[in-house]
Formats: C-alpha cells, structure tokens, sequence
C-alpha cells in the first residue's frame, strides 16, 4: 500500500498521528455513515468474518481497530463465553463503543483498550483470534502491524481481516471506482465536519493491495493456509491466515 496515503497529506505529521485525529473528529457519525456509504451490507459482511471465527471456538480474541466496537459486540452476542479485547488508535472512537457495550450489558465480556496495532500492549501467544474490519489499511506500516498480530497470537492461532477491495471485472471495477471516488466522499462531506476524512477513506481503499497481492503479504509474514473470500460482486474480502 503506498506510504503516501495519508488523511491529511498537507500536513508533516506521521499517518499514525493523523488517523487517530481523523477517527476522532468523525467517530460521532461513523456509524451511520457507514451504513449508508455501503447501502448496510457491511453489517451482513461482519456476521459472515464472525461465522469464521467462531468455526475455531476461540476463547480469547483480540479485535484490531476495534472503533466503536461493532465488531466485538457482534461476536460477544453471538458467544457470551468469550473474553474480547477491542483496541483502537482514537480515544474517540472508545468512547462511543464503552458506551454501546454498557448499553448491552457486555462490560463483564469486552474490555476496550486505548492502543497502537503496531506496538500491541499484550505478551506473546495471548489470543486464539485476531480480526480486524476495515482497519489494515490505515496501518502506518502494514508488515509491522501483521508481525504483531503474528506475535500475540497462539500456535494454529488464526487471523480473520475484512476490507474493502476492487472488483475484477472491468465493468464493475468501472462503477466501483466512480462510486468510491466521487460519490462516496460527497456523501462523507455532507454528513462530516472533517471534509478530508472520506476522501481519505476511498484513496486508502483504492491504494490497498487486495485479493492475492494481500495473501502474499500475510505470507510474507509468517502466516499460513491463507486465503480470501471475495464479498458481494468483489467490492470487498474476507481473508483467513493461521500461525504456524
């Protein structure tokens, strides 16, 4: 993924730095946003990542930039025996999910932490499972972010990633590109104070290297048994790796 994409690219600071601001200054519409950005299938494309990862019975998961913790509450009302930890960059965005958790009654199950994916607070071998929903992308430095998870992960551990990806067919990789490029960042500044953020959202998804060339990196990694699995038309893909 190129170094270059970057929420505000003016700006001298690091990508770190910039998307824990970004994420912070929208974290009150993301949700929303979201949901009508992808027309709700993202939820249907959650519910298919949870399957997978309930199919290893984990009882210890570490869900990577959690945000508001949709991720982790899917999985917690789906399992009530599994101890989840939700991390995220922004404090924002932490908030929101402490709150949406106490809402449900799942403080006792998920624990929300404040952390860097490229620097995870945890000792090795401490998950049986790793997710992460579109948050990859915004790694400063992917390999570093997938050697942590690598790390904290147990032996036959497995990492479960959903992101964004562009279609094969010319066609719709077409429609893809005019939606992503021009529609969606329109709608993100009609909605959003932070008029860079969903422009920064589509260019982080088009610069991502999806399908096989993301499989190479997870492999490049230290991962095995990789696979992906193109989501609605290809616009998105779920992605399977294990620790050895």
């Amino acid at each position: 993924m190129k170094e270059s994409v970057k929420p505000y690219a003016s700006e001298q600071t690091s990508k770190k730095v910039q998307v824990r601001q970004m994420f912070d200054s929208i974290s009150g519409r993301y949700d929303s946003l979201n949901r009508v950005i992808s027309f709700g299938i993202d939820v249907q494309w959650r519910k298919n990542l949870i399957n997978r990862v309930l199919q290893h019975k984990p009882q210890k998961v570490l869900d990577v930039a959690t945000g508001t913790g949709d991720l982790a509450l899917s999985l917690a009302q789906k399992n009530a025996d599994i101890a989840i930890v939700g991390l995220d960059l922004s404090p924002g965005m932490l908030d929101l999910g402490k709150q949406k958790i106490q809402q449900a009654q799942k403080s006792n199950q998920i624990e929300m932490i404040v952390g860097d994916s490229e620097a995870l607070p945890f000792e090795d071998q401490s998950f049986d499972a790793v997710m992460v929903a579109f948050g990859v992308r915004n790694f400063e430095n992917l390999d570093q972010g997938l050697t942590e998870i690598l790390r904290v992960l147990k032996p036959q551990g497995q990492l479960t990633v959903l992101e964004t990806a562009v279609p094969k067919s010319l066609f719709l990789r077409l429609g893809y590109q005019i939606y992503t490029g021009a529609i969606m960042p329109l709608i993100g500044r009609l909605f959003s104070s932070d008029k860079k953020a969903y422009s920064y959202l589509s260019s982080s998804a088009a610069a991502f290297p999806c399908g096989e060339a993301f499989n190479n990196i997870l492999r490049k990694n230290g991962f095995i048994e990789v696979q992906d699995f193109p989501q609605t038309l290809g616009v998105a893909s779920i992605y399977c790796a294990y620790k050895a």
